[in-house]
């Protein structure tokens, strides 16, 4: 299956592109803006189904609108029609089609061409009129606030804010990505008006987007990290935030608590899911020797080998479970059991820990108790 792509490389048509060539038996046609016009001929008569990316969102000129949304369409239909080629079409509009603005009115215009064209030659037309669209990839200061406010926070930069109450409407990248591959497969989404759509739409003010995305930089210093629910605004604003990183600051330093028994060092904590730790005990060390209420752990030994032991409070029986980081396996430390690690080996011992809260230092829940009495 041969697929034109153009705008292929814009922000939807990189994205759009990637997964495509994934795609076994998909042949992708790019065009774009600096291809050879003679190879939309070409293209235009062996595609199988065409996506048209291409458009224009920030002219020098009001009159380019036009010229770069209707003017090209027309081309890209009547060159379809030239070669017989009534293979099904994918037009990407905007909501600002039904404004009465330059822009709008020529995504107005290139729609009712297409639908028109439609008609004409009976090749199957699907427009979406998409909504703000962010995501890897979308370039800063042109036509996304996102882009533009993540590439800004990212790197040390002010932002603009006029007005924190105003209502974005949003789709993710992905989102929009396998909306058009359900096109490609003759499923698209399709309202009673007739125009296809994304069906998972995000509704958020910019004063909302602007403080997750403060709480993302600032998250590098308290390690707390947001709510990470499936297809949540939040999951999809961070990893958006993270492809605007600039390319020598994806690392940044942890605090690592040092003494002679080895190092305790947070990675990242949240509100709902506690935090995650890495314990490093220096050989014949004993780290622990208490128990808690309601807090509990999970450790994992990924390197070195040691033992846990475990004792009831208010029982005399020792359980042990040696640990190893040459067999992976998660230890559960439960409420109510006094316990301690050991390192038995000859070098350090790594342990990866889990805790189901933040630490609290009003409130710690760790009552010291030696395992062996």
């Amino acid at each position: 299956m041969k697929v034109l792509v153009t705008g292929a490389n814009g922000f939807i048509g990189k994205n759009l592109k990637a997964e495509l060539e994934r795609r076994e038996g998909v042949t992708v046609l790019p065009f774009d803006i600096d291809t050879p016009l003679e190879l939309l001929d070409k293209y235009c008569k062996e595609c199988d189904f065409v996506y048209n990316l291409a458009g224009v969102n920030r002219p020098k000129h009001v009159e380019e609108f036009m010229e770069g949304n209707f003017g090209f369409a027309t081309t890209l239909v009547e060159t379809l029609k030239r070669h017989g080629n009534t293979c099904p079409i994918m037009n990407s509009s905007s909501i600002q089609a039904a404004l009465e603005n330059p822009y709008g009115k020529s995504k107005k215009a290139g729609e009712d061409m297409m639908f028109a064209y439609g008609k004409e030659t009976g090749a199957p037309v699907y427009i979406y009129r998409f909504p703000n669209v962010f995501g890897k990839w979308c370039r800063p200061n042109y036509n996304s606030a996102v882009a533009t406010f993540c590439y800004n926070i990212a790197h040390d930069m002010p932002i603009q804010v006029n007005d924190r109450s105003t209502v974005m409407h949003l789709v993710y990248i992905d989102d929009v990505v396998e909306e058009l591959l359900q096109a490609l497969d003759y499923h698209p989404h399709v309202n009673s008006d007739g125009y296809c759509y994304v069906p998972v739409e995000h509704e958020i003010t910019l004063g909302e987007i602007v403080n997750l995305l403060y709480s993302f930089k600032e998250s590098r210093r308290n390690l707390m990290i947001p709510p990470m629910k499936e297809n949540s605004i939040e999951k999809k604003l961070y990893s958006t935030y993270l492809s605007y990183l600039p390319e020598d600051k994806f690392a940044y330093p942890l605090v690592m608590h040092e003494d002679e028994r080895g190092s305790f060092t947070e990675i990242l904590k949240s509100a709902d899911r506690g935090q995650v730790s890495i314990n490093i005990t220096k050989p014949g060390v004993t780290k622990g020797n208490h128990w808690h209420h309601t807090k509990n752990e999970k450790f994992v030994v990924v390197s070195g080998k040691g033992l846990i032991r475990f004792r009831r409070h208010g029982s005399d029986e020792v359980i042990e479970y040696h640990v190893s980081g040459e067999k992976l396996e998660v230890v559960d430390i439960p409420t109510g059991y006094t316990h301690s690690i050991i390192n038995e080996g000859d070098t350090d011992m790594v342990t990866l820990m889990w805790c189901n809260e933040c630490f609290n230092p009003g409130k710690p829940d760790t009552i010291y108790e030696a395992v062996a009495k």
